[in-house]
């Protein structure tokens, strides 16, 4: 079973619960965990070739995927759609799946505040990387076969995205090298941890036990051992890798994989490979 049929498990379990997933940047423990780039292992010292607009890339393909995820459960349009850029270098895709999702009102307002924060982000990373920002890539809102029918799926799937998110921006810190890049991106991954923790809450009160998306996951209040936000037993919150953050979006903790699940052609600039 893969990685991606996995989680697709996991969520099913949820849904039938209920009877009814920098930003994200490189992550890491450290300098000295390990990173996986265009194939190839790196070690501390290769990690440090990395330049600060490879690390914004990574994060702007995430922001894409974040901004259209939102923004199609709020609007039924794409960020295209709505005068933002997508264009630049690498391939660039198109985004399918998703609908606009009914909920509450009180629902409603966060998911609109959020893809309001999320379509800024990918402006704003696209203005500080100008002629070298990536391409939207192709991205398949729904990778996991689920995600739009009702409130309680697009959540659950919500709350894997943003705790994603918040452990790669937060695993970046220490590889961003300009301080004035290290203060936006902290901004970013923040605000990010915010919704985070907004999602969580609502999480809790519609009663859902999302599936835990990779062994770094921390299980949300309703789970048994579960949490309200996403912290270990020191109150820090949980970091990973690029190759990590990859493996949960392309549903494949392969090493080498390119491609697949939110991605289904990968992701541009240098940092791509499980």
């Amino acid at each position: 079973m893969t990685k991606l049929e996995h989680l697709q498990d996991l969520v099913d379990s949820s849904v039938s619960r209920r009877a009814f997933a920098r930003r994200v940047m490189v992550g890491g423990a450290g300098l000295g965990a390990a990173m996986v780039v265009g194939g190839v292992g790196m070690d501390e010292a290769a990690a440090q070739t990395l330049t600060d607009a490879d690390i914004l890339n990574f994060a702007l393909n995430l922001e894409y995927l974040e901004a259209e995820f939102y923004t199609v459960a709020t609007t039924g349009r794409r960020i295209a759609d709505i005068g933002i850029g997508t264009s630049g270098t690498g391939r660039a895709g198109e985004t399918v799946g998703g609908a606009r999702v009914a909920m509450t009102d009180r629902l409603m307002t966060i998911s609109q505040q959020i893809a309001l924060d999320e379509q800024v982000h990918v402006n704003f990373l696209r203005q500080a990387l100008g002629a070298a920002a990536v391409a939207k890539p192709a991205i398949n809102l729904e990778a996991l076969g689920v995600g739009f029918a009702n409130a309680n799926e697009f959540f659950t799937v919500a709350r894997a995205f943003e705790d994603l998110g918040v452990s790669a921006y937060g695993g970046a810190a220490a590889l961003v090298r300009n301080p004035a890049t290290l203060t936006a991106a902290a901004q970013i991954g923040l605000t990010e941890a915010q919704h985070a923790g907004v999602i969580r809450l609502v999480v809790s009160d519609l009663g859902l036990m999302p599936g835990m998306v990779d062994a770094l996951d921390v299980p949300t209040l309703m789970a048994p051992g579960g949490r309200l936000f996403q912290v270990d037993g020191e109150g820090r919150s949980t970091v990973r890798t690029a190759s990590q953050v990859l493996a949960v979006a392309y549903g494949s903790a392969r090493t080498g994989t390119r491609s697949g699940g939110f991605f289904p052609a990968g992701v541009n600039g240098v940092i791509s490979t499980v």
